[in-house]
């Protein structure tokens, strides 16, 4: 049997981390098993379903790398078909018309409550004569469900889990105006995509029970389900606004990679071994439902920047350099020429290790790519006080004749006009960094020196000397 999975996101808002992970499972687990990952956008409720809810949907996949097979699958769009299979089993009397008016359901509602328990349909239209119903009343369609017995659903996460008939009743199929309702259309969907096996978040559990009464009654086969915890804040609580953000298009633009984030998503409730650092290939060859943890997942954003910051550092430069490079022309108000693009990207190696995010990346590569003559900062400006900018005057003659401009002889140059004036290389160093980088801190500052060129370096010191 050839594996089919499917995501069915509601487009009613943003794509949720819980929602991306969810999708990150099934696209895993299909890929393990050579099957199909499949993308069904749940959008028959018209009032909540927005196009711009669908587009952050799909975008937010594209972002991940989850690509899907075949066409996207739109709910609304199948309501005909899901309602001939309620009239099927209507025909085949699995089902029938009720008649309950709005008050019989509201006193049903308030006995309930007054009793405790959740509310429960009595099944009074079930086996009544439809020429008994008032006038007026344009009836649902319902199932008839077992009502003896148990439903055990066999969860590949959860284990068995058992549910007596008597705790669920006859499910409405069709609503008055003749609308599938979303657990009719999701059963009809499944059968018709060829889905075989139904992974999604645990809050769905209860809906299994039911779905599979409805399975039954049309005689389908019944797929494997997985449902998996629910992601918890670093407090225990579920995770919510509080927590920080909670869409995947929200991590985009705080600068996390999508190679990270699967990374990350992934060990949120499963696990192999220790391993920690997983790339999607070996994801692919280990993922399975097996090693799916019961007990939610908490999100930690610590580990998360951490596992960036790996993810940067083994990232291609060509790729980060276009990644930072929105980032660099918004804070520099225009396009970065061929000269500046090409000092950021022999600057990376030295970047790399400083950041865990494309936004910090992004700033602390800034330097390199600023037009002359480069703002000072409080800090630049007080290195450069003083004897600062007279020691900038040491210096450039000694780096103009320096012949070969690479970080080792830059160095010997520096050393020996240090020596040469009586003073300590950081006394040269620090004023020749806040000139370089308008601040206090960049990477070792030779390597700073060969990556800017001649030119561009003795420039921004002739600069500094008369800011």
């Amino acid at each position: 049997m050839s594996v089919i999975c499917r995501f069915a996101p509601s487009p009613t808002g943003f794509l949720h981390i819980g929602g991306a992970r969810t999708a990150l499972f099934n696209w895993l687990f299909a890929k393990h098993h050579k099957g199909k990952f499949l993308l069904r956008i749940e959008d028959t409720d018209r009032a909540r379903s927005t196009p711009e809810a669908t587009a952050a949907i799909l975008d937010g996949l594209k972002w991940l790398e989850l690509q899907w097979d075949g066409e996207v699958v739109y709910q609304f769009q199948r309501m005909q078909r899901h309602a001939e299979v309620a009239k099927q089993l209507l025909a085949e009397g699995k089902a029938y018309h009720c008649y309950a008016t709005p008050q019989e359901l509201e006193e049903m509602r308030a006995k309930a409550k007054a009793e405790g328990r959740s509310m429960r349909y009595d099944g009074r239209w079930r086996d009544r004569d439809p020429r008994e119903a008032p006038p007026g009343i344009k009836p649902v369609v319902r199932l008839k469900a077992r009502q003896a017995g148990q439903t055990t659903v066999k969860d590949k996460v959860q284990g068995d889990v058992v549910i007596g008939n008597d705790q669920l009743d006859d499910m409405v199929l069709l609503r008055g105006d003749g609308t599938p309702v979303y657990m009719l259309s999701v059963v009809v969907d499944d059968y018709d995509m060829g889905v075989t096996h139904v992974i999604r978040g645990d809050d769905h559990l209860n809906n299994a029970a039911r779905q599979m009464q409805l399975i039954e009654a049309l005689g389908w086969p019944v797929p494997t389900y997985a449902h998996i915890p629910l992601i918890h804040g670093p407090d225990g609580a579920k995770l919510s606004k509080r927590h920080g953000a909670q869409a995947v298009g929200e991590y985009r633009d705080m600068g996390y990679l999508p190679e990270a984030m699967r990374n990350y998503l992934l060990r949120l409730g499963w696990s192999h071994g220790d391993e920690e650092i997983i790339p999607t290939e070996k994801a692919i060859e280990w993922f399975d439902l097996d090693a799916v943890g019961r007990s939610a997942a908490r999100f930690d954003f610590v580990k998360l920047a951490n596992l960036n910051g790996h993810y940067i550092r083994e990232a291609d430069d060509a790729r980060l350099v276009e990644l930072v490079r929105p980032r660099e022309e918004a804070s520099l108000g225009g396009p970065l020429d061929e000269a500046r693009l090409a000092r950021l990207r022999r600057g990376l190696a030295g970047l790399k290790p400083r950041a865990k995010t494309l936004i910090e990346l992004a700033e602390i590569g800034l330097f390199y790519v600023r037009p002359r003559p480069l703002p000072l900062n409080e800090a630049a400006q007080k290195l450069l006080a003083g004897d600062g900018r007279a020691r900038l005057g040491l210096l450039r003659p000694a780096l103009e004749k320096t012949a070969e401009w690479a970080a080792a002889a830059l160095e010997t140059a520096v050393r020996e006009a240090a020596t040469a004036a009586g003073l300590k290389l950081g006394d040269l160093a620090q004023p020749l960094r806040a000139a370089l980088v308008g601040g206090p801190v960049s990477p070792p500052i030779f390597e700073v020196l060969e990556v800017l060129g001649r030119d561009e370096s003795l420039g921004r010191l002739a600069d500094a000397q008369v800011s």
